[in-house]
């Protein structure tokens, strides 16, 4: 990787010469403007507003705008004569826990390389009495003309350096938050917790921008001539009053789903939701005593029982079933209207004899 940058980390008395890599890159992608009329291509020209005339990099210099509008031109040379201690220098100021780094001063990150065979040494011992105090090194340093704060911090066996903004560019969040009080019930944060277990952790290497692969085939697409074909854009809902609870819900359904997890469930849900559900028939019934010789139904349903064990021993003759169904109306008859078992028996014992008979 190519270094952008060439100086020393001064750590106390220790100077450890280094080289600064760029760690990070832009993989956006990037438009020409261009001239709907005939597609040529727009392009910004520099123009004196004196004279109107184009001039070139070579004749333009720095200058300050007061406020009344006058130009206060400055050189390289009046820029190079001041005390700038950190011009080719990272000076280590301190040395802090990672959380008192407030995030929203962050910026962009580089990698710090030791430059050289003697700052080999130097540089290890930088990097391992980080690792062991569990700290950040907070630093200055002068980059593109001005003097920056950075953090210093291990990344595997590599020493990064993030620029950091100055606490007085990061502002308060005055008025951001929303205006009238509102409250949160017990339910929704549940609910949110819920969701949150089931979204759980993910790979960040397996994150990607969905939508500048999405640009790339339009752009191969139209170069090749083929008709690009409107995507259906889906509603995201924005701006909508929801009810909460419910979209919390459903994003649980959702996130489990996408996750592979419940899949038996819901596939259960939507079964029983189509199946149509019939009562099951016994074989028992179909098999009874004929209708004709009991005369009711409510002889049949009561005595469902004696004529199975009676199939199960013995198949009884034409005469034996009619004689049989008799007595088990007389017995349903009887046991309405006394209730009592034991008179049951004594009716149905005397059809049983002449049956045998």
């Amino acid at each position: 990787m190519r270094s952008i940058w060439n100086g020393a980390i001064s750590f106390g008395l220790v100077s450890i010469p280094i080289k600064l890599v760029n760690a990070t890159e832009n993989h956006s992608i990037h438009f020409r403007q261009i001239h709907l009329a005939d597609g040529g291509r727009i392009r910004y020209r520099k123009v004196c507003e004196l004279d109107e005339e184009e001039v070139s990099g070579g004749e333009i210099g720095k200058a300050y705008e007061d406020a009344d509008g006058t130009m206060i031109p400055i050189t390289d040379e009046d820029l190079a004569q001041l005390p700038l201690p950190t011009a080719k220098t990272i000076e280590i100021v301190a040395f802090v826990p990672a959380d008192e780094i407030d995030p929203l001063q962050m910026d962009a990150a580089y990698y710090l390389s030791a430059n050289g065979v003697p700052a080999a040494k130097p540089y290890t011992l930088l990097r391992e009495a980080l690792k062991r105090s569990n700290k950040v090194a907070v630093a200055k340093y002068a980059l593109r003309g001005r003097e920056r704060l950075g953090m210093l911090r291990v990344v595997d066996d590599v020493i990064a350096m993030h620029g950091l903004l100055w606490p007085d560019e990061i502002r308060a969040p005055e008025g951001v938050a929303p205006d009238s009080d509102v409250t949160v019930r017990d339910a929704e944060l549940d609910l949110a917790d819920a969701l949150m277990d089931t979204l759980g952790e993910v790979d960040m290497d397996s994150l990607h921008d969905d939508y500048r692969e999405a640009v790339e085939e339009l752009i191969a697409a139209k170069a090749s001539g083929e008709a690009v074909q409107p995507s259906e854009s889906k509603d995201s809902g924005g701006g909508k009053v929801i009810d909460l609870i419910a979209a919390l819900e459903s994003s649980v359904r959702a996130a489990k789903k996408s996750r592979g997890e419940g899949e038996g469930e819901g596939e259960a849900e939507s079964e029983e939701d189509m199946a149509d559900v019939h009562p099951i028939k016994k074989k028992t019934r179909q098999k009874s005593t004929p209708q004709k010789s009991t005369g009711t139904k409510k002889s049949t349903a009561s005595t469902p029982r004696k004529t199975t064990q009676k199939k199960s021993t013995s198949k009884p003759t034409s005469s034996a079933a009619s004689s049989k169904g008799t007595s088990s109306a007389n017995a349903a008859k009887k046991q309405t209207s006394s209730g009592s078992r034991s008179t049951t028996k004594k009716k149905t014992a005397t059809p049983r004899k002449r049956a045998s008979a």
